[in-house]
């Protein structure tokens, strides 16, 4: 088991800038892919961006490929998510996942028995 612990997020103009934080504690000693999914009220779960065990391969979703930056540091079992040239369109609910696999793909947040944290909101006005 991994419990995932959110930090982060709020309110922000567009152009702004938000970092997310990821605690991981439980299994962290396995090797495990870290990611982050959104969720807008009413719509279906979007896949933001994910990294693996040793920091080497990150995925992202299109729209935010060269604003967002997914790091992790396993030394703090953390991964980090700087959002940077926000837009009205990343206002989310933001999660975060964690699988019990060392490579990707499939990214976290995808398998049954991956992990998730509580989730926390970022707003982006006009």
């Amino acid at each position: 088991q991994i419990q995932l612990v959110q930090s982060g997020g709020g309110l922000v103009q567009a152009g702004g800038s938000l970092r997310l934080s990821c605690a991981a504690s439980g299994r962290t000693v396995s090797p495990y892919t870290m990611g982050w999914i959104r969720q807008v009220l009413g719509k279906e779960r979007e896949f933001v961006a994910a990294v693996s065990w040793t920091g080497a391969t990150a995925y992202y979703e299109d729209s935010v490929k060269g604003r967002f930056t997914i790091t992790r540091d396993n030394a703090e079992d953390t991964v980090y998510l700087q959002m940077n040239s926000l837009n009205p369109e990343d206002t989310a609910v933001y999660y975060c996942a964690a699988a019990l696999r060392p490579t990707m793909p499939p990214c976290p947040g995808i398998g049954a028995d991956d992990f998730w944290g509580q989730g926390t909101q970022v707003t982006v006005s006009e």
